[in-house]
């Protein structure tokens, strides 16, 4: 069901843009202001290309680039100006919008944070990035959990960023706290193209869960951003993509939560999201509601470590130019120079 990319949009359907936006280059503050008014316009634009659209989708990396710049000179704040002039755009334009910035952090390196605001221009939806693309990204992991919320016709949204969408137990802890539709924006290069497709596909089917997808595009001069915005059914097959690469395309499908709600009551075969706790229901009365992966339980009990532990040679961000932490995670950069 997609309604020729939400032209037809059905009284259940929920319309969504993903913007395949321009990789920048930003070096100043001045680049970060152009850069938020650029994005503020391509909502007004989401909104003249498609009146039926709710949400507008912007990737990872939309107001940033790809230069992994930590200083605080470009790096933002949730009551700052750049989100105060997206919030506007929204209001304006009643339409809702996901959108990404660089959070700045007094405790340590910035977190990468995902935003939705809706069509009134109230934030919803902060997600810090909880697996940054390591050894890369210089990004403190995310210590907020994954948030889900009520978005556009009472559908549930819940909102990873990039690496995120590599870890099942990510987009399954998504649908888990009832998200119908998971977003995924980010700024991967073509090197990671079939992976992010076939991630995207089995995140969806595996919850019985829609997933909107959505990459930077174009070149900055030294990175090349691929697009590839997919929107996955919850089947896993891909009802809209954005193969074609341009540039600033706004690439729109309709989805209908109301369907992933009927097949996650209806479906018996492959209803993963409900079978992962109920192992074997057939067979025993209720099915089996245990924990028996070991990694859970390790990880659970602070002992997470491979077989091949001793042989994995990145364990920092020094082959990127980073410096050797010595912080623990929850610390603040203050209390580890202590």
């Amino acid at each position: 069901m997609n309604g020729l990319g939400g032209l037809n949009k059905s009284p259940n359907g929920v319309v969504l843009g993903l913007v395949q936006l321009q990789l920048p280059v930003i070096e100043t503050r001045a680049d970060i202001a152009a850069q938020a008014r650029k994005i503020a316009g391509m909502v007004g634009k989401a909104r003249r290309n498609l009146p039926t659209m709710d949400l507008v989708v912007f990737p990872e990396y939309a107001l940033h680039g790809l230069s992994m710049d930590v200083r605080d000179e470009v790096t933002c704040t949730l009551d700052g100006p750049e989100v105060a002039l997206w919030q506007a755009a929204c209001r304006e334009h009643a339409i809702w919008g996901c959108f990404s910035i660089m959070e700045r952090n007094p405790g340590g390196y910035p977190y990468n944070v995902g935003i939705i605001i809706d069509d009134q221009g109230a934030l919803k939806l902060t997600y810090r990035k909880m697996h940054p693309w390591v050894p890369v990204e210089p990004w403190e992991p995310g210590d907020r959990g994954i948030p889900v919320i009520e978005g556009p016709k009472g559908a549930k949204i819940g909102l990873i960023i990039c690496h995120d969408g590599m870890f099942p137990e990510m987009a399954r802890e998504a649908a888990y706290k009832g998200a119908e539709i998971m977003l995924r924006t980010a700024g991967y290069t073509a090197p990671i193209r079939d992976a992010w497709r076939f991630t995207n596909q089995a995140n969806a089917f595996q919850n019985l869960m829609v997933t909107a997808n959505v990459c930077m595009c174009g070149s900055d001069g030294s990175f090349d951003s691929m697009g590839e915005a997919m929107v996955c059914n919850f089947d896993g097959s891909i009802i809209a993509d954005g193969r074609t690469g341009r540039p600033d395309e706004i690439v729109t499908a309709e989805v209908r939560p109301d369907l992933v709600r009927e097949a996650r009551a209806h479906w018996s075969v492959e209803n993963n999201i409900y079978q992962f706790g109920h192992r074997g229901f057939t067979a025993v009365a209720g099915g089996a509601g245990d924990c028996p992966y070991t990694y859970m339980q390790d990880l659970m009990a602070g002992r997470y470590r491979l077989p091949w532990e001793e042989s994995v040679r990145f364990t920092d961000g020094t082959s990127c130019g980073f410096p050797k932490p010595v912080r623990k995670f929850g610390e603040v950069m203050k209390d580890a120079a202590e």
